[in-house]
């Protein structure tokens, strides 16, 4: 790492994380992509992949310990609440947060990269910085910045429901209210093979009731029932008002 500034690095842990790091070397790795070292063969060897598999573990113990301790829920229930807040799309929106995009060492390629690509790197960067942050600190440190980026959301997420599988939900809900199983149908499909964009609708008794957008059918199911449920719990709220 000979020449490079550390400085960014060191004042990214100091403000956003809240402490230094006497190894500031395992930060900057946390924060490189793979596709750098590609790039910079001769003066980068590390990338950021080992610290995320330590990392991945540390938040799944983490997570696990601080249901295990405040709720009594079974087994099952808690899985898929843990499931919820250790998913893609919620540690690359704690990662966004964090704001350590502008330090994420990556490859010219990688940064024009598709939404879905960028939540990737940004997910897989938080694991790799909880990493850096057990090695560095220890469990404790890495567990309460897990609490205070993570864990916290677990209320949003019982309020919303968002934990439910979206299409089993959907599917309880249609049968109980229209006594009628969705269906769901390819309504466009978009780009590339590489990086095609579905649109698919979901039907009840004929009825659409919800679309969704995603790089395959499954996400764009997903999104589609999601979508009919709030709008089956908004008709049902202008029903009672």
């Amino acid at each position: 790492m000979s020449g490079m500034p550390t400085a960014p690095y060191q004042e990214f842990a100091k403000t956003v994380l809240g402490f230094e790091f006497k190894d500031i070397q395992l930060l900057v790795t946390a924060l490189t992509h793979r596709s750098y070292v590609n790039e910079h063969k001769k003066s980068v060897t590390e990338h950021n992949e080992r610290l995320e598999f330590l990392g991945d573990a540390v938040l799944e113990l983490a997570v696990t310990d601080y249901l295990f301790e405040n709720y009594t829920e079974p087994e099952g229930t808690l899985t898929s609440w843990r499931a919820a807040l250790v998913r893609t799309e919620s540690i690359g929106e704690a990662g966004d947060k964090l704001g350590y995009e502008p330090l994420l060492r990556m490859s010219r390629g990688e940064r024009q990269g598709s939404d879905r690509a960028r939540q990737q790197i940004l997910a897989n960067a938080f694991e790799a910085v909880i990493g850096a942050i057990y090695l560095e600190r220890g469990y404790k440190d890495a567990e309460a910045f897990i609490n205070r980026h993570i864990t916290s959301k677990l209320e949003n997420i019982l309020e919303e429901g968002s934990w439910r599988d979206p299409k089993s939900h959907l599917q309880e809900v249609s049968q109980r209210i229209d006594g009628a199983t969705p269906q769901y149908k390819v309504l466009e499909e978009v780009g590339p093979d590489h990086d095609k964009v579905f649109t698919l609708g979901v039907y009840v008794a004929g009825k659409q009731m919800g679309k969704g957008t995603g790089h395959s059918k499954q996400i764009a199911q997903q999104k589609a029932a999601q979508a009919a449920l709030i709008k089956y719990q908004s008709e049902s709220s202008s029903l009672t008002d």
